[in-house]
C-alpha cells in the first residue's frame, strides 16, 4: 500500500493494485476523510527511499 487515495464510485470495480480503506459516503465526505488520513502527498515508497538516503548521509 503506497498510502494514496482516491474516490471511486461503489457501482465499478476498484482498479488492479488499489484496495477499499472501508470508506463510504457522500464525494465531500470522503473527500474530508482523505484530507484526513493523507497528510504527505508522496507515495510510501518514496518516503521510504528517501529515509534511507538520508540516513545514509548521516
Amino acid at each position: 500500500h503506497e498510502e494514496q487515495y482516491s474516490i471511486w464510485p461503489e457501482y465499478k470495480d476498484i482498479p488492479k493494485g488499489w484496495r477499499s480503506v472501508g470508506k463510504t459516503g457522500l464525494k465531500g465526505e470522503c473527500l474530508t476523510y482523505i484530507k484526513d488520513v493523507w497528510t504527505d502527498m508522496r507515495p510510501l515508497s518514496l518516503r521510504r527511499q528517501m529515509a534511507e538516503v538520508g540516513a545514509g548521509r548521516a
